[in-house]
This record gives structure tokens, sequence and C-alpha cells, in this order.
């Protein structure tokens, strides 16, 4: 978040606007707690993980009262349009601010699930896959030298987006997410299979959504009597410096939405099209699963807000494919 909030202070600084911070999310919002942001502020901030802001979730927020509690601390300090980074909560919340009561705001999608739709990737979404890459590849290690199997079970609530992409970055035997219906007989069956063509070691990724780690395991030892190691990465995933695919979509991200406030339009959330979609000759995956492979170039997109927490965005089963293709 805080190469997005960067952006936006010096964006807005470029065409002569001055920023004010909300403190602690919509909760702050509530409160009052603004901060003047003058581009020297967002110095030194880039490379680090987090926000300076602070965030906090806000249950208040979500009556029509606590909206305009919201709103009088908008108009007493003289703000003309909110820029808000965040999630699917976040964006109902942008949604009210400017469908129920008319106030401009834009949004940055971050969430490292990058279960928002309108956007192939969201801010976190990169670092996190990177956080927990380097630590399945120090597990694989571990897993070659002592011919181990080891069950890695990693954040993405009920979506199976980082399990994927690390699963396939990583190498990993198997891939368990929450789109596709967990077969302990098909891990296992994986198990016995590899191990009759001379596999020593295996890596299963398992998202959270998807099954516990803790059981997974156990569906391997019960039904083939091997040990199994288990390893939970986490809120480990959540935190660091920022990668560099994260600060460059942050700093175009809060750029074009800021331009966009500043130019008439409200209630977009700024987005990107990556087109790395994988695809494959021999099936028409956009046929089967109603979506378009294989899509090149890059290119930053808007969507409105309210369309964003409204829509249902999920794993690319090219990408899952590919990956149990190239774990044999």
């Amino acid at each position: 978040m805080n190469p997005a909030l960067r952006a936006v202070v010096r964006a807005a600084a470029s065409r002569g606007v001055e920023v004010v911070g909300i403190r602690r999310g919509y909760a702050g919002l509530i409160e009052g707690e603004c901060v003047d942001l003058p581009p020297t502020a967002v110095s030194g901030i880039i490379n680090r993980g987090g926000t300076i802001l602070q965030s906090a979730r806000s249950e208040e927020f979500k009556a029509i009262e606590g909206q305009r509690r919201a709103l009088r601390t908008l108009e007493s300090n003289r703000l003309e349009g909110l820029v808000i980074v965040g999630g699917n909560g976040t964006a109902r919340g942008a949604w009210a601010l400017c469908h129920d009561h008319g106030f401009p705001v834009n949004l940055l999608p971050s969430s490292i699930d990058n279960d928002l739709g309108g956007t192939d990737l969201s801010l976190g979404f990169d670092t996190a896959v990177n956080t927990a890459l380097e630590s399945i590849d120090r597990i694989r290690d571990t897993a070659i030298s002592h011919e181990r199997i080891f069950v890695v079970e990693v954040m993405g609530r009920d979506k199976g987006f980082i399990a994927l992409e690390v699963g396939l970055a990583s190498g990993a035997e198997a891939i368990i997410v929450p789109e596709l219906k967990y077969s302990p007989d098909e891990v296992t069956g994986m198990i016995e299979d590899g191990t009759k063509r001379g596999k020593k070691s295996f890596i299963i990724v398992v998202a959270e959504g998807a099954a516990e780690g803790s059981q997974v395991a156990r569906d391997i030892t019960q039904r083939l009597g091997l040990e199994v190691r288990v390893t939970v990465l986490g809120h480990v995933q959540r935190g660091g410096p920022p990668t560099a695919v994260d600060r460059c979509l942050a700093s175009m991200f809060g750029a074009a939405a800021t331009d966009m406030l500043l130019d008439g339009g409200a209630g977009r959330m700024v987005g990107v099209e990556v087109g790395w979609r994988a695809a494959y000759p021999e099936r028409d995956w956009e046929e089967e699963f109603g979506a378009e492979v294989g899509k090149p170039g890059r290119a930053l997109v808007s969507s409105s807000i309210e369309a964003v927490w409204k829509s249902e965005k999920t794993i690319d089963a090219a990408m899952h494919h590919l990956a149990e293709r190239l774990a044999r």
C-alpha cells in the first residue's frame, strides 16, 4: 500500500492538488483521523511493506449512521474526493460513499488473495507469492535431501490464486485449491505413481480455503503409511518489502486513479490485464470455462466499483492443468 500512497500524493502534487491521508481506514474516517500529506511525507516509503497510515476494520461504517459520520469528516476537512486502497470489503464501502452518498471515490485493488474482479493482479499478491515461493524453495532443499513429503499450507481465504501461482512456480507435485474439489485418493495416487517412477520427495501446496494442511497430511499417512511434514506459512506472507512488480503496479494504479478523479471520473477501480494466461491448442478453454485465455500484452483498465465487489473471480484452470502436466 505504501507505494500506492506515494503515487497518489505525488501525482496529485504534480497537478497542484493537496492530499490529506486518513489513518486507520474507515474507522479513522469516522473518527476524523486526518493528516496532511505533502510530497515529502511519502519519501522513502516505496520499499516499505504495509501502510504508514495503518488500517483497521470498521463495523460501524457498515451502518448508515457510520457512513454519515465519515461524510461529516470529509466535509469538515474540505475534502473533495477519495482514492481508497483495499479489497472486497473496502470496495463495498467505497461504493456506498460514491453511489449512496454521492461522494467522488476511486479504488485501488489491494489484496494478497487476488480475489477482486476487474483486475488480473491486486497489490500485494506478487509480494505474497514470492515470499511463499522463497519458503517453499527452502523446504524443497530439505525434502530432496531427506526424501520427505511436505504439505505446505498458504493463505488465500476462499480462493486458490496464491496456491496456484506458487505451486506452479515451485514445481509442486500437487496443488489443492478451493475451486477444484480436493480428492485424497488423487493425491495419494500421484505419490504412488511418482514413487514408481523414482521420485523420492514431494511438495504439496494447499490453499487454506481448500483444506487444512494437517488434514491433507493425515489423509496421506492413513492411506499410504508414510510420514508427512506440514508447514503453515501463515502471516509471513502478508509482510516484507514489496516486489518490483507490486511497486510498479502501485505506482501506475495510484497515478491513474488520481488523474481519473481529478478529471471528473469517479466510482471506478483501476486494474490491469496482464495477458499471461496459459493457452493450449488441444483444448478449447474458452468454451469449457467461459473465459478468454492467452491474451497478449498488458494494459491498465478500469471497472465500476459496484461490478468489482459483486463479481466472482476464479482461478485460471489452464494454469492448474499446466502445473499438473509439469509435475509428472
